[in-house]
């Protein structure tokens, strides 16, 4: 056996636009292991329930992360709701599950995208990007932000959608799923991409399931782990949901994963529309948290984020936590890297698609 030599990767790279760092130990052009390290854009979010009033808080848990930024406030949201045992309208659970896969949407094409530039292919970079303007638009219109929404609350929802807005975004998505169609095809049969992703970071079906791996992540190694299907509240239960899975478990099963979900957002934002029901969009909240706790689950583009809150009879919460997929998934990066050549590293990285600001509270 040749001797090791220690690699030190990120925390800035040219291909990752998260600041991870690894220490990969190598022998020869393999990886023998791989160390990561996390910290350096910790910002004490948890601590600041003890600083801001629970209401507030919805604004701070939206800044966990930009791309993720509509899934945390519902998080936290649910999570108040539980723990004081709050009833939220129908209405605003189906809007609340519209805005949820818009995001999901806008963040699986922003992820495509930084693919195709980790590969070398700037067009398609380019061409992901301005679809995912199309979403963007569709939350300015019916939001008044881009990427921070703010229209969650405890209790409801802020701004309702007009029935004219709801039959626009389902216009503009049946013509985006035309141009999703031939950036789907494009990468699911171009041979440059088979040859770089197919059987590179191959992580089984019982590693997946050991290691507690959460998402897409989880689905392209056969894993049918989606929250969705579970009690996340939303529309979910109604729409009949089921998730889209693989068995290959490559970087290529996990590329295909979220292309395909591409396709089922637009189809639960449709059965939405086709939904809605009428009433009120939020209820009054009263009184503060009760001295107890409570913890929900919300299924976020990477894969299933759980929140934690403890009250205490007072407006600050005593205690908030927040174990975001990128933590559950960091176990599972770390196998995948092991035997894979150093070239294939970025790449690997790149399929579990990684939020290390969620990581950093």
């Amino acid at each position: 056996m040749g001797k090791s030599t220690v690699v030190p990767f990120g925390p800035q790279h040219p291909v990752l636009p998260e600041p991870i760092h690894l220490d990969l130990e190598l022998q020869d052009e393999k990886v023998v292991k791989a160390i990561p390290s996390i910290g350096y854009i910790h910002r004490g979010l948890e601590k600041l329930v003890e600083k801001r009033g629970f209401q507030e808080y919805v604004y701070i848990a939206e800044r966990v992360c930009g791309i993720c930024s509509f899934g945390h406030g519902w998080g936290y949201s649910k999570a108040i709701e539980g723990l004081m045992e709050i009833e939220v309208p129908r209405r605003a659970e189906y809007l609340r599950t519209i805005w949820h896969e818009l995001s999901r949407l806008h963040s699986h094409l922003l992820w495509v995208g930084l693919g195709a530039d980790a590969l070398g292919f700037e067009s398609l970079f380019m061409h992901a990007w301005r679809l995912r303007e199309t979403i963007l638009d569709m939350i300015e219109q019916t939001t008044g932000g881009r990427v921070i929404f703010s229209v969650c609350k405890v209790g409801g929802v802020r701004r309702d959608i007009s029935d004219h807005d709801l039959k626009e975004i389902v216009s503009r998505l049946e013509k985006l799923k035309k141009e999703i169609d031939g950036l789907t095809a494009l990468i699911l049969n171009d041979e440059t991409i088979h040859a770089r992703l197919k059987g590179v970071g191959t992580v089984s079906f019982e590693d997946a399931k050991a290691l507690g791996c959460v998402g897409p992540t989880a689905r392209a190694s056969g894993v049918p782990l989606d929250y969705r299907c579970g009690d996340e509240g939303g529309a979910y239960k109604e729409l009949g949901f089921k998730p889209v899975t693989d068995t290959a478990g490559d970087c290529f099963a996990r590329c295909k994963v979220r292309l395909l979900e591409l396709y089922q957002s637009i189809d639960l934002i449709k059965g939405c529309v086709e939904n809605m029901p009428a009433g009120e969009i939020a209820v009054p909240v009263k009184g503060f948290p009760p001295a107890a706790e409570y913890f929900t689950r919300v299924e976020q583009p990477r894969g299933e984020a759980v929140y934690y809150v403890k009250g205490n009879k007072t407006k600050n919460l005593e205690r908030f936590r927040l174990r975001t997929p990128t933590n559950a998934n960091l176990a599972v990066l770390v196998k995948m890297l092991q035997g894979c050549d150093l070239a294939d590293v970025p790449n690997i990285i790149l399929t579990i698609d990684p939020c290390i600001s969620c990581c950093e509270r």
